[in-house]
């Protein structure tokens, strides 16, 4: 129990590190999609991580590369914290996964036009600040935390930070379920609930775009041959919004809609962008299902549906043992862990859906996400650091 008890101090002795940290990755702007902005971030975040005692490899993508670190777990006689003598060798032990995204929401020059960067001892606000740098900024600390502490982690620990995780993780998606194999566990970083509770299930997420084409005409000398895919696509939107108000469970967002030239011409092409958000498998298939089948309502015109990201649905079952491993973990370092699902999807559902036990909202405390009041609460990027470092230190087995 000492050295567990020395997490909580060191943590607390690297909080000025951790506020020097977040600042410099804030000041990294990185959109979705800059490759340039993202890599330039990925260098550092992969030097710190090497620093740490990681091994590194950057995982090539045209949109921005994506990280995966790895540590190796402490040897088996007992020297991790809370190893109950039967964790086995090194060889032998399931890795833990745990996810990352260092992409954001807004665009360079953010930082300087609405949202700058303040620390105010108490809150701590800028683009990127809850939704995940204040993530990775508590992880690489726990793993600091650990190392000088001389705790190393009970089983191997794999990091994976993605480029692309708020559009969906298109490209970054073969890499996290190639990590997910034999895994123990999987642990997000992502922002937690709003006062702190983990996240312990997550509604699955799908991006569609709609695409619908008509026929040309002039509106009004030749209005009979015309046909508006922009009247299609509103047909069309609110039949989508009536499937989904049929399920339970389901969330519907028309995100953009685009369509049309001029006023006096009959729009040949529309679309839209749609989000759909599924508490239920079953339920999922069925919405998706019906979008692949759409048939348009007016004659001469088109409609296609593609699905541009999908994460599945995860219900949370099956990961009982590893959430009271972390409440155990909580309190040995003096918190209380609390855990319910969360309506919004992230990496993590791909883990609990391919059945590896999975727990998120690992980030420190805060709102906003996605907003221009993003913020987090400067003292939980300490209780973080010590958590996660409590949670690694211990022995998370896979379910028979």
């Amino acid at each position: 129990m000492d050295s567990l008890e020395r997490l909580v101090r060191r943590a607390r002795e690297l909080e000025p590190r951790m506020r020097e940290r977040l600042s410099a990755y804030v000041h990294h702007e990185t959109p979705t999609g800059d490759a340039d902005a993202l890599n330039r971030l990925g260098e550092v975040l992969g030097g710190h991580y090497a620093e740490l005692g990681a091994t590194v490899t950057a995982v090539p993508c045209d949109t921005g590369d994506h990280l995966l670190a790895t540590w190796p777990a402490g040897d088996a006689d007992g020297d991790a914290a809370g190893t109950d003598g039967t964790a086995g060798s090194k060889a032998e032990r399931p890795h833990v996964v745990v996810l990352g995204h260092h992409d954001t929401v807004w665009p360079v020059g953010r930082l300087a036009e609405q949202m700058p960067y303040v620390d105010d001892g108490t809150l701590i606000r800028g683009p990127g600040v809850f939704d995940m740098k204040g993530g990775l900024v508590a992880f690489e600390t726990a793993i600091a935390v650990l190392r000088d502490c001389d705790v190393p982690p009970a089983q191997p620990v794999r990091l994976v930070v993605t480029a692309d995780e708020e559009i969906g993780t298109p490209t970054g998606r073969a890499l996290v379920e190639r990590e997910l194999t034999g895994a123990a566990a999987a642990l997000g970083l992502e922002p937690p609930h709003p006062k702190g509770g983990l996240k312990t299930g997550r509604h699955g997420s799908t991006r569609v775009r709609l695409e619908v084409t008509g026929v040309e005409a002039h509106a009004a000398l030749d209005r009979t041959r015309g046909v508006s895919a922009i009247d299609e696509l509103v047909d069309q939107l609110v039949r989508l919004r009536g499937v989904a108000a049929a399920e339970e469970h389901v969330l519907y967002n028309v995100g953009t809609v685009h369509g049309g030239s001029r006023t006096n011409v009959t729009a040949g092409k529309a679309g839209a962008e749609l989000g759909f958000r599924f508490g239920d498998a079953e339920v999922e298939r069925r919405v998706l299902d019906q979008l692949t089948r759409l048939e348009p309502v007016r004659e001469n015109a088109g409609v296609q549906a593609r699905i541009l990201t999908s994460r599945p649905a995860w219900a949370g079952a099956g990961n009982e043992d590893l959430f009271a491993a972390v409440v155990a973990a909580g309190e040995r370092v003096g918190q209380q862990v609390r855990g319910s699902h969360a309506l919004g999807a992230a990496d993590t559902n791909f883990a609990g859906a391919a059945g590896v036990p999975a727990l998120d909202g690992f980030g420190p405390r805060g709102r906003g996400a996605h907003a221009v009041h993003e913020e987090i609460v400067a003292e939980s990027l300490v209780e973080r650091a010590a958590l996660i470092a409590s949670v690694l230190a211990s022995p998370l087995t896979p379910r028979p």
